[in-house]
């Protein structure tokens, strides 16, 4: 896929059947919890987040919360959620565009480890294989090699994913 000069990798309706494969696979991993909470990175992990949210309330009678996560990649010791809420004994999905090294799930995983949660899970768009921190997303919508100077790019406009693409 190619168009104005991107290398696209994913197209909106292609991102939205990710999406439902991904909410079914929450279910399926998830059968016998009543609540999950949906923790988006800021900005795009949130986009993620709200549809899936959407998603799973569709297809589901569990409580989805949704809260989202800020965290300043130039200082990553600047970490913080967007409420005060408490994620003792709950399961929270940690929900980002792309994992590259894993760097930026592992951060986000800084305040919620400040709780007991029952159940700590990752989900990403695009997972790329460039691994240098042990967290490994448990959902992905697509996953690819790349050469290290090459960077994804998750489009978002509104509140929908309308393509990826390689750069």
């Amino acid at each position: 896929m190619s168009t104005t000069g991107k290398n696209y990798i994913l197209n909106g309706d292609v991102a939205a059947k990710k999406l439902h494969r991904m909410a079914y696979e929450i279910l399926e991993n998830n059968s016998e919890e009543q609540q999950l909470v949906l923790a988006g990175i800021r900005e795009h992990g949130v986009v993620l987040a709200r549809n899936l949210a959407e998603i799973l309330q569709s297809i589901s009678s569990k409580t989805i919360e949704l809260i989202s996560i800020t965290i300043d990649k130039k200082q990553y010791q600047s970490i913080s959620i967007d409420q005060q809420i408490n994620l003792n004994g709950k399961v929270v999905i940690i929900v980002d565009d792309v994992s590259n090294s894993g760097k930026t799930l592992t951060y986000a995983l800084k305040p919620i480890l400040s709780f007991s949660p029952r159940k700590v899970q990752t989900l990403v768009m695009v997972e790329r294989s460039h691994r240098k921190f042990p967290v490994h997303p448990d959902y992905v919508g697509l996953s690819l090699s790349t050469f290290l100077h090459e960077h994804i790019y998750v489009e978002v406009e509104g509140n929908q994913v309308t393509g990826a693409y390689v750069a």
